[in-house]
């Protein structure tokens, strides 16, 4: 029977029927957008931050939607009588549930979650890649990975796929719980344990806890793949039946003996003997491929097949991705941020640029990181200034309210005109900002997703596509002289105590 027939999906979201659909229907699976196609589907009215899917209803209608799904009575008072309607008391908890129902219909599909502070969904990219050359399965598309989005995940997936990639994400304790619990995973994936979303969490000692949580709903047979250098993590896994440690620690099954680039190409080398080939830049991807390997491994895939899938990936948008606009090369991981992406990040970013004419930093707040931000973000800039003396930086771009802590132990060594401060990023400083940089110029742009940094790339492509000015060049004329050290909107230097 399918899954996606109207008695089905009262029977598990315990709703009430407003209006039963007059005939039989066989749907096509779950949606949530009335923007998208829903031809047979069932609409999920979903209250977000912004929208409130209950005022969508006749748009869903009109995109096909044979079935929704509501928590409070719909306005519409004439719908088609084949539509049905089922009021349940959450909408978000009536998707988990079925989810959960979902995910007991898949029994031929290995289920592979992935946790962690950072990484998660370029192991997801990589995973997939690897996978995809012998077996047939999916992933998460981008970043879904909460209450909405891994049920989605869940729902979407074919019976006979042979794997389903879930991305894990949480804010603060509990979330991985709940959403591990849907997920019921066959392998589980813990990436690293970092300073991320601490304003939720607090601690590091919590924050592995949580990720940890994802080990407690695995199936039988189980295999866990968890990073050996992150010591909060230990005390937290002496539950795993199978488990493969990864990383550069001593102990680890899978040790990264080596990385870097040959002629131009990315490759990394595991326990001294097997190397593999890598399409992303970076010791930290070096080790998220480690991950990768382990799971592969255990999935079957030849050693040669996740070479070659390695070897031929790229960068997931907004996650170290190149762009070269006219003489410009901008690097874009302005996804997320939290202290050790950013550094991650910025080391890497080192190693790409170490030819370039001049190295520039645009970097944004990274938020969610409750009372430890500030100290968090003059951690951020001790080690730009560390990291200056051997692989020298050219001018830092900080921007938001929490760019005035990284400011304060770079203003005390660097002369002012290769720092700027920025209270936000909108198009007036995006523009200001892309009006600072110079012909050989390579760009970082890393921050947390709410700083919208990505808006510099649009404003150095535009300048480039504009005709009066193309990276910084005038056309047909000489080089323009920037002299520009604050662009508008920038912060006035803080007046700051010497502990704060």
């Amino acid at each position: 029977m399918n899954f996606f027939n109207a008695d089905n999906l009262l029977a598990h979201t315990a709703g009430r029927w407003l209006q039963r659909p007059d005939r039989p229907a066989t749907l096509a699976g779950v949606g949530i957008d009335s923007r998208s196609d829903l031809a047979g589907k069932c609409f999920v009215a979903i209250k977000g931050e912004h929208h409130d899917g209950h005022d969508y209803l006749r748009q869903a209608v009109d995109a096909g939607a044979d079935l929704l799904i509501v928590h409070r009575h719909p306005l519409e008072r004439d719908l088609p009588p084949h539509v049905g309607v089922l009021q349940v008391d959450d909408t978000r908890a009536a998707l988990g549930r079925l989810a959960c129902a979902y995910r007991r219909q898949l029994r031929r599909t290995k289920v592979i979650a992935i946790t962690g502070s950072a990484g998660k969904t370029t192991v997801k990219h990589l995973l997939d890649a690897a996978l995809s050359t012998s077996m047939r399965g999916s992933a998460a598309p981008r970043s879904y990975n909460n209450d909405i989005g891994v049920p989605l995940t869940i729902l979407r997936t074919d019976p006979q796929d042979e794997y389903l990639i879930v991305e894990i994400g949480a804010n603060r304790p509990g979330e991985i719980d709940h959403l591990a619990a849907m997920a019921q995973p066959d392998v589980a994936v813990i990436t690293m344990i970092g300073r991320g979303h601490l304003g939720g969490f607090g601690s590091l000692e919590i924050v592995a806890r949580e990720k940890a949580a994802l080990l407690r709903h695995m199936q039988s047979n189980p295999l866990a793949v968890v990073n050996a250098d992150s010591p909060h993590l230990r005390r937290h896994i002496h539950t795993a039946e199978s488990l493969v440690l990864f990383g550069q620690a001593d102990d680890a099954d899978l040790r990264l003996t080596d990385w870097g680039a040959d002629e131009g190409n990315w490759r990394f080398e595991v326990n001294g003997r097997d190397r593999f080939r890598l399409g992303l830049p970076g010791k930290h991807n070096a080790l998220n491929a480690l991950a990768v390997v382990a799971v592969a491994r255990r999935l079957g895939i030849a050693d040669r097949r996740i070479d070659a899938a390695l070897g031929q990936c790229e960068p997931v948008e907004m996650r170290m991705s190149c762009h070269r606009i006219g003489d410009i090369v901008v690097y874009n991981d302005a996804y997320n941020a939290n202290p050790d992406s950013v550094i991650a990040a910025v080391n890497t970013f080192a190693e790409l640029a170490a030819d370039a004419t001049r190295r520039v930093l645009v970097l944004g707040d990274m938020l969610e990181l409750g009372e430890a931000g500030p100290q968090l973000h003059r951690e951020i800039g001790q080690f730009i200034v560390d990291l200056d003396q051997g692989a020298p930086i050219d001018h830092v771009i900080l921007v938001g309210p929490l760019a005035q802590h990284t400011a304060v132990p770079i203003r005390g060594v660097w002369p002012a005109n290769r720092l700027t401060l920025l209270s936000e990023m909108n198009a007036k400083t995006a523009a200001a900002t892309a009006g600072l940089l110079q012909p050989g110029d390579t760009v970082l742009l890393k921050g947390s997703r709410a700083v919208a940094l990505e808006q510099v790339l649009d404003a150095i492509k535009r300048r480039h596509e504009g005709g009066d000015v193309v990276a910084g060049v005038q056309r047909g004329g000489q080089p323009r002289r920037e002299t520009m050290t604050r662009a508008p909107g920038v912060l006035e230097p803080p007046t700051l105590t010497p502990d704060s």
